[in-house]
Formats: C-alpha cells, sequence, structure tokens
C-alpha cells in the first residue's frame, strides 16, 4: 500500500512513517517545514518529503491519505481530498488498525513524564528479551531512534507480541476530537498523573478526565490499569468505573507500588510493603523514581521480574532533551530540558536542587511556547515553579504571546529578567555565569539555537 503522510515532520507522525515503511508499504510525506532533523532521519529511510501542502499532490495516487492533528479545514491538499472524496484516517487509527492490532500494547498516559516512562518500559523489556516494538515523543538514548516496529533479530512471522506507545491526550485530528490514546486499545495502561493543559482544546480539567476515561473505558478485563495513586484528579477518573485489574503507585499509605529513598539518589522498591528491589541509577528528581514504579509495573503485567527491572533501569540512559547535557564549557553545564508546563518546570528544577544540594547555582532559561502557555492559562504559576533557581531568564515577546513575560516574572524581582531577542539573553546569561553554575534550558521548540549559542559564548569565560 502506498500511504501519503499530511503533518509527516512531526514527532508521532515521523513515528509512524518509519513504522509503516518497516512494515512494507511504500511512504511519502509533506509539513510545512521540512527541516533536519526530522527530514534527514525520514529521507535516510528512503521516504520522499515534499515542502508545503499543494493540492497537486494528489497526482501521487496513494491509496490511503493518513492525516496528522496539525492539519485542519482549509488546507488546500485537505480540500482537494475531501472534494475528490479520496480515502484518508487519521496517524492514531491507522496505527490502531494496521501496528496494534494482535498486540500487547502498554500505552502511556499523562500530563507529564509520558516520554521517559515510555522509554523507560521499552528498555526495560528490550533487557529482559522480549524486543518489543515501541513509538514515543523522543529519542530514547538507549535506542536512538524513538519508532521501530520490532527488535533486532526477530524473524519475519515471529516478532514480538508487544508493543509500547506514549498515549497522548490530544485530540486525533480535525475530524476526529477525541484523544489519541482511544485508538491503541492497550491491555495495560499507566495513568502516570493529570492536570490541567492543552488550553487550545479543553475548555477545563474535567474535560481531560473524559478523556482519560475513555481509555479507561477500552482496557479489557484481562489488562491492568496503573494508577498514580496520588492524583486526586485521577481517582475522579477512576471512579467513573473500571473494568480491568488496577494497581496504584505513589507515595500514599494505601498504595501497591512505593518507594524509599536514599541521600546518594538510589531507592528501594516497595510492593505491598515488601522490599523487591534497591536501584541505583543515574537519573535525578523524585518525579522520575516514581516513573520508574510506573515502569516496573507495567512490565511486571507482562511478565518481567521486579529484580530484572530494577537492574535494567540502572543502565536506563534516559532520553535526549530530558536534563540532557550539552555541554561543559569554562566549568559551566548547559542542559536542554523539554519542560514547557509549569509543573514540569517546577520538577525539573527541583529535581536538580536535590542532586546539587544548596551551594551550587542554577541558571534557569525559559521559552514558553506551548499552546497551554501562549494563552496565558498557566503564565501565574511561573514564578513559584522558578522558585529553586538562582537566576531566570526568560524569552518570549508579547506580540507571540499575548501576555507579557516581564509582568509575569515581576514578582521574583532582580531574580529574574525577560528578553525578546535571544543574541541580548545569552549576553545576559554569560555575563552573569560563573564557573561552577548549571544553565538549564528549558523549551518544547528549537529556541533559536540558544544552547549553542551559550556554549560558544561561555567560551569567553575564564575556567
Amino acid at each position: 500500500m502506498h500511504i501519503h503522510i499530511l503533518g509527516i515532520c512531526g514527532t508521532f507522525m515521523g513515528g509512524l512513517a518509519v513504522l509503516a515503511k518497516e512494515a512494507g508499504h511504500k511512504v511519502t510525506g509533506c509539513d510545512a517545514n521540512v527541516y533536519p532533523p526530522m527530514s534527514t532521519q525520514l529521507e535516510s529511510q528512503g521516504i520522499e518529503l515534499i515542502q508545503g501542502f499543494d493540492a497537486d499532490q494528489v497526482k501521487l495516487n496513494p491509496d490511503l491519505y493518513v492525516i496528522g492533528n496539525v492539519v485542519s479545514r482549509g488546507n488546500p491538499l485537505v480540500e482537494e481530498i475531501l472534494n475528490r472524496s479520496l480515502p484518508y484516517v487519521s496517524g492514531p487509527q491507522w496505527i490502531g488498525e494496521h501496528i496494534l492490532r494482535n498486540k500487547w500494547v502498554l500505552a502511556v498516559a499523562g500530563t507529564h513524564g509520558k516520554t521517559t516512562t515510555s522509554s523507560m518500559l521499552a528498555w526495560i523489556l528490550e533487557d529482559a528479551g522480549y524486543a518489543p516494538g515501541f513509538l514515543i515523543g523522543g529519542v530514547p538514548m538507549n535506542f536512538g531512534i524513538s519508532a521501530r516496529l520490532h527488535g533486532q533479530g526477530t524473524a519475519p512471522g515471529n516478532e514480538s507480541d508487544f508493543f509500547v506507545i506514549e498515549a497522548d491526550e490530544y485530540d486525533t485530528a480535525f475530524f476526529d476530537k477525541r484523544s489519541k490514546f482511544v485508538h491503541y486499545h492497550a491491555k495495560t495502561a499507566i495513568l502516570n498523573n493529570l492536570e490541567y493543559d492543552h488550553a487550545d482544546i479543553f475548555p477545563d480539567i474535567a474535560a481531560i478526565e473524559t478523556q482519560f476515561h475513555h481509555l479507561v473505558r477500552t482496557v479489557p478485563g484481562i489488562g491492568r490499569v496503573i494508577v498514580n495513586g496520588d492524583e486526586e484528579s485521577l481517582q475522579r477518573v477512576i471512579r467513573r468505573g473500571i473494568w480491568s485489574e488496577k494497581e496504584t503507585f505513589g507515595a500514599g499509605d494505601t498504595v501497591n507500588w512505593a518507594l524509599k529513598e536514599h541521600p546518594d539518589g538510589s531507592f528501594d522498591v516497595l510492593f505491598n510493603g515488601k522490599f523487591e528491589a534497591l536501584i541505583n541509577w543515574k537519573l535525578t528528581g523524585r518525579h522520575n523514581r516514581y516513573n520508574a514504579l510506573a515502569a516496573i509495573a507495567a512490565a511486571r503485567n507482562v511478565g518481567v521480574p521486579i529484580a530484572q527491572a530494577a537492574r535494567a533501569l540502572e543502565s536506563f540512559e534516559s532520553v535526549k532533551r530530558r536534563m540532557e547535557v550539552r555541554g561543559v564549557v569554562s566549568g559551566v553545564t548547559v542542559y536542554d530540558d523539554f519542560a514547557h508546563h509549569p509543573t514540569a518546570i517546577a520538577t525539573t528544577v527541583g529535581g536538580l536542587r536535590q542532586k546539587l544540594g544548596a551551594h551550587s547555582r542554577i541558571l534557569a532559561v525559559l521559552e514558553p511556547r506551548s499552546n497551554t502557555m501562549k494563552l496565558g492559562a498557566m503564565k501565574d504559576a511561573l514564578p513559584a515553579s522558578l522558585k529553586d533557581a538562582d537566576l531566570v531568564f526568560g524569552f518570549g515577546s508579547e506580540k507571540a504571546l499575548g501576555w507579557s513575560l516581564a509582568a509575569t516574572l515581576a514578582p521574583m524581582g532582580a531574580q529574574a529578567s525577560a528578553y525578546e531577542d535571544i543574541d541580548l539573553m545569552v549576553k545576559a546569561i554569560v555575563g552573569a555565569a560563573r564557573p561552577g553554575d548549571h544553565v538549564v534550558v528549558m523549551s518544547n521548540g528549537g529556541f533559536g539555537g540558544v544552547h549553542g549559542k551559550l556554549l560558544d559564548a561561555l567560551k569567553t569565560l575564564p575556567a
């Protein structure tokens, strides 16, 4: 089958393209912004890419158009497809029907931590010899790719029965406003957390809770839902009804999965109050320890012993853009992190503070560019989310955001400053930095190549 993918350079649709090509389909695609690194990755797979959404692309005569959720009515190619009554489907539906059917799907949902937890789970299964397929909204460093149909060394007709997928609550397509994850038909589902987000499509948290319950409704009786027992929003979801097995994790007294933290960052894994394993690993932050609990619980559901899962996590290398060290120059360490929601920002900075202690300085560099942040729904939470940073440098114009970043950060006083020019911001950061500092750059976009600019500019500092 020849499929033509609209919006192919997004993380999800790019992963879909890789899976479709591995499954033997001819794949072409188009997007408004065809540029590296996604364009390079796709072209290396032999996938033809077209810049833009010109209606003439129907001359490719594919068997099916797979339409991403970034594409809306008024798009010239979409209008031509509709006018000609050509066959089309959403990306999540295509994956559900063509990739995930007959698989034991392990889906990881939540406002935060989906990518990291999915990567942990995939690595645990890989280490245990399950050779899982996966589709993850980032690049797990243990694998170096964001998607694959199945593991290496699996013979045709003997592929892995298991597939790990990051289960996003964002809507499916312009013609299907359900959350993506209802198409995946998970047998094991992790509900990591649930906060208000995606203000561009959800009016309130209750609307998101409804979508999460749609996911719960799709898990069969033989499956299992693994729920963060500390989140009241998720308890409201579960109280609407659950028809599968359930396990909980968290800090409460009644959860199935708990942990005991040690001063050196290691922690004990406890199941139903009993010690099961000790984990020594490289990751920082309590949020990652709870991500690990959820991943271990999900792996146990498909037969991986707890102790084996714990050992696998000791060699887990995290995910690109999740506290990824981009370089150390003149004694200053520069990190790249995907955090863009106030809770994720607080978790990222707080985790680093816990690791470093009180005597090392943290310089937080922030670009609020998600749709939720642009709508201003979370702007008032920004100052509190940055409290563990010594200095804060924000980037964003009032014209682009629709609100004043400088005014939002004003309660932080001299601790924070806002900029509309990246080069001026870099100059200010370098002027404030000194050896031993840790600079955390947080954005869900490319941030104008600020990481490289910072590393180059820091060379002027005395080490």
